[in-house]
C-alpha cells in the first residue's frame, strides 16, 4: 500500500496496477488513486467504507497545512472534524484541514464510497 520510493516515476496511475489495502479491524478498503512516487502535493485515494463502520484518526498541529476533502459517491457518511460532525450524503464534497481529530462513522445498512483527495 504504501509508495516505494524505489520505484520509478510515472505520471500515470493505470487502474490494472492499482492494489487494495482491506482494514482488519473495520473491512473498509482503500485504494490509492494517485501514481505513486510521482512529486506531486496531491494524492487522491478511494475508500469502501462498511455499513456501521467507524474509524477515527488521531491529527493534531502539523509543520504543513494538509488539506483534505471527501467527496461521497454513493451512500452516507458522518465525518467529526473536532467536536463538529458534518452528515454527508451522495455527491456531498467536505472540505477541511487535518488539524483536529476526525471521525469517520457510517450509520447506515449499506457500504458508503467516497474519494478523498488530500494537499500538503
Amino acid at each position: 500500500m504504501f509508495d516505494d520510493a524505489s520505484a520509478p516515476v510515472n505520471p500515470v496511475s493505470h487502474a490494472a496496477d492499482r492494489s487494495s489495502w482491506k482494514d482488519p479491524q473495520t473491512g473498509y478498503v482503500r485504494r490509492n488513486i494517485s501514481p505513486p512516487n510521482f512529486p506531486s502535493p496531491i494524492r487522491i485515494v478511494e475508500v469502501s467504507f462498511p455499513a456501521g463502520a467507524r474509524v477515527s484518526y488521531e491529527t493534531g498541529a502539523r509543520e504543513s497545512v494538509i488539506a483534505q476533502q471527501v467527496w461521497v459517491r454513493d451512500g452516507a457518511l458522518e465525518v467529526t472534524v473536532g467536536k463538529v460532525t458534518h452528515k454527508l450524503a451522495k455527491d456531498d464534497c467536505l472540505a477541511m484541514q487535518l488539524d483536529a481529530p476526525v471521525t469517520f462513522r457510517n450509520r447506515t445498512r449499506r457500504a458508503a464510497h467516497y474519494v478523498v483527495v488530500l494537499a500538503s
